[in-house]
């Protein structure tokens, strides 16, 4: 399903932060996060698998750059398929109407190397990322609407494993909209507005083709 709880803004700039699944009982979420704003007015959350989800996620991003005028920044997390369908979506961006994120390798030597697409969730990037996140939720950085990513931050612990603690949602919860909301924050600390936009009108999101945009 796709959530929005405001209008989206001409000129405004989303970076956008997806947790994949690969089924079962996982869920696929997205983040789509104002730079401008600071808040998150537009989720994606489905218990579909992400391979029927990219399709829709090309959609929205193509919406969402029609109605402000610049393009969106996307990161699907690299783990469980995502790299590859990450690579299929940026076969679907024909009109590049968006940006696919390209990790930021840390010690890279080359600089002409290729970089890594989408966002890598790694014992050292994610203690930062979950870390960060906590920051700006506990400072009101940002500001989420959305009642689903507040329930999980409600059953969102810290266990201890065998060699050390660790973060992650209680048994039986779930944690996708914590983390793709993380990736998101990572990409609004790292990603820059395009200097230029496109000349648009402002339409609300989910009035406009509601049923177009459902995934129900």
């Amino acid at each position: 399903m796709i959530k929005q709880f405001r209008d989206l803004e001409k000129g405004e700039f989303f970076v956008v932060g997806v947790d994949t699944s690969a089924g079962g009982l996982d869920y696929c979420a997205a983040q789509f996060l104002s730079v401008d704003n600071h808040d998150v007015p537009l989720v994606i959350h489905s218990k579909k698998m992400i391979t029927e989800i990219t399709p829709a996620i090309h959609d929205v991003l193509e919406r969402v750059y029609d109605l402000t005028g610049v393009k969106p920044v996307i990161a699907y997390e690299r783990n469980n398929g995502g790299v590859y369908e990450f690579e299929r979506l940026a076969s679907l961006n024909r009109k590049g109407k968006y940006k696919l994120y390209e990790s930021q390798t840390a010690g890279m030597v080359n600089p002409t190397k290729p970089r890594l697409l989408g966002w890598n969730t790694t014992s050292a990037s994610r203690p930062k990322m979950l870390a960060d996140l906590k920051d700006a939720i506990d400072n009101n950085l940002i500001t989420v609407y959305d009642p689903d990513t507040v329930a999980e931050f409600m059953y969102f612990v810290v266990v201890q494993t065998s060699t050390s603690w660790k973060a992650t949602a209680e048994g039986g919860a779930h944690d996708d909209l914590i983390f793709a909301l993380a990736i998101a924050y990572q990409l609004l600390q790292t990603e820059r507005k395009p200097s230029t936009t496109q000349n648009v009108k402002v339409v609300n999101f989910n009035r406009a083709n509601s049923k177009k945009w459902s995934l129900k």
